[in-house]
């Protein structure tokens, strides 16, 4: 099992950006995909067509996002942290991806990195 950990900086503010990563509608404007998604506390969601499965673990408003991805049988639990941090013209997003199996780890890195914040970034960046 792999570890991912990075920051990204997003032109917005954390309550915009908690907003674009909880609420149904704006992940679906964001990514361009199907997307099920409840902002509550067990709640399971289905981001990008399918191809990401979890459910939510811990929302702090505005501040933390803890959520667990399946992948398939795995012994550990792979969790996603999302971490808001306020700067002066942005939000810092600290990103933390835990438990990666092995042989998922490059293809993940370059999800997060090509797919996932890219389109994010973008999409508060117009």
């Amino acid at each position: 099992m792999k570890d991912f950990k990075k920051y990204y900086k997003v032109k917005t503010t954390p309550d915009q950006l908690y907003l674009g990563l909880t609420v149904e509608l704006t992940i679906h404007l964001w990514s361009g995909e199907q997307t099920t998604f409840i902002a509550e506390e067990g709640a399971e969601f289905s981001l990008f067509d399918g191809n990401i499965l979890g459910k939510n673990i811990e929302l702090i408003p505005n501040e933390k996002i803890v959520q667990q991805w399946y992948f398939g049988d795995q012994e550990q639990d792979s969790i996603v942290t999302f971490i808001l941090h306020e700067n002066k013209s942005n939000t810092s997003l600290e990103l933390r991806h835990t438990n990666i199996p092995g042989e998922d780890y490059e293809d993940m890195v370059d999800g997060w990195n090509d797919v996932f914040m890219s389109r994010l970034m973008e999409f508060y960046d117009e």
